[in-house]
């Protein structure tokens, strides 16, 4: 196998305006800051991104946020980040808020290939609005769509140089499945061992599923 080391330049080479990026982790723990530092940098803008929040002011993908990178968010919450907020309510942003759970099985099914769906969560609620729903049994369902993004940026206590990653504790957080959802997948490793040397029972996303390998810092 062999190794997937890039530069932050050869990343950033890959992004151009109007992308879907899905991110990994809860509050920002879990989400690459070296990754994301690139992508402020780069300049890119009118991005979509996927994760479970925007985090807090100055963390995770706020930065982005709050530099008007941002399109549209699809993620669970955001009330700890007054500017998404804002941006939502003055129409300068688009924010679709999706509950936690069926948001991860919209990116699982989107990573195995599903055409969707079906869910209780959200029926006779405004969750509801556009959707299809169906009754089976007797019980009322919602139909919910998988998503997937053009790219996926995570970030790993430790991985190897072909790209096997292990995460650690709550950073472990939507960073597998997205690992699965995207065309391209980035990740930023905390600890990076040579091939061989982590424990393949440790394996949480395996190195056949990423295409570039930033050695970023604790986080």
């Amino acid at each position: 196998m062999k190794a997937k080391l890039i530069t932050l330049d050869s990343f950033s080479s890959q992004l151009r305006d109007g992308m879907s990026i899905m991110f990994g982790g809860f509050m920002g723990n879990g989400t690459p800051p070296m990754l994301i530092n690139a992508l402020l940098n780069s300049g890119v803008k009118d991005l979509t991104l996927i994760g479970n929040d925007t985090a807090v002011p100055g963390l995770g993908v706020a930065p982005l946020i709050a530099h008007k990178r941002v399109r549209k968010v699809i993620a669970s919450h955001i009330g700890l980040n007054p500017e998404t907020g804002r941006q939502m309510m003055s129409g300068e942003m688009e924010v679709e808020l999706v509950p936690q759970g069926t948001l991860v099985e919209r990116i699982r099914a989107g990573g195995a290939g599903l055409g969707g769906f079906l869910t209780p969560t959200g029926v006779g609620t405004v969750v509801e609005e556009g959707k299809q729903r169906m009754t089976i049994n007797g019980r009322d369902y919602l139909l919910e769509l998988p998503l997937r993004a053009d790219l996926a940026l995570v970030h790993a206590k430790r991985g190897d140089r072909a790209g096997n990653l292990y995460y650690r504790r709550s950073a472990r957080n939507f960073n597998p499945v997205i690992a699965l959802a995207a065309d391209r997948v980035f990740a930023e490793v905390e600890e990076l061992v040579n091939i061989g040397e982590l424990d393949p029972d440790l394996v949480m996303t395996p190195a056949m599923l990423i295409d570039g390998l930033i050695q970023g810092g604790a986080q």
